[in-house]
């Protein structure tokens, strides 16, 4: 009995092994989102795209914070009825139930005095187009539309151009054309 004790341990602890080598395999294939190769990583213990390329048994540096841009410069909008971006920092403001302190200076009745540009007419307009002798309560959380901007880089890469830009280069491109036919 000693004997087959000690044989079944001696030759028994190899396959012990090979188990847990098939359960570290199935653990990580486990972990894995999609093929790695579709995600450019090399390593089967990263993870998911949350943690940028950093596997699992890592800490990740946490990304810089980026820059209020401190402007004052209005900017181009980007499309017809989108919300101006804030070019000023709004660090502070406090903008609740009771209070609103971007009002203060974009209220119409102020805006001249702070040189601010005022909010539309129909920040004071009800759902039933009636118009209201104070700023709407839909209107009232000015953060909801209205953002500022940052100097973080773009994440995406972006051609729009504005419709007057399209039309500019559109009249360039004929002048251009007509003036190689000679045509005044």
């Amino acid at each position: 009995m000693v004997l087959v004790f000690i044989a079944g341990w001696l030759f028994g602890s190899g396959s012990e092994k090979k188990d847990e080598a098939r359960r570290e395999v199935a653990a990580q294939k486990a972990h894995v989102v999609a093929p790695d190769s579709a995600l450019g990583r090399t390593d089967r213990r990263q993870i998911d795209a949350l943690r940028r390329g950093i596997p699992i048994d890592q800490e990740a540096a946490p990304q810089p914070l980026w820059h209020v841009q401190n402007m004052d410069v209005k900017r181009e909008r980007a499309y017809p009825m989108q919300p101006p971006t804030i070019p000023h920092a709004i660090d502070g403001y406090q903008v609740g139930r009771n209070s609103n302190r971007c009002m203060l200076c974009h209220a119409r009745a102020n805006a001249e005095k702070f040189q601010a540009p005022p909010v539309s007419v129909t920040h004071y307009m009800d759902r039933d187009d009636q118009f209201l002798a104070t700023i709407s309560s839909r209107r009232y959380f000015c953060n909801q539309c209205h953002v500022v901007q940052t100097d973080a880089p773009l994440l995406v890469g972006n051609t729009f151009q504005t419709i007057d830009a399209v039309l500019a280069a559109a009249e360039a491109g004929t002048a251009t054309a007509e003036a190689a036919k000679g045509r005044p």
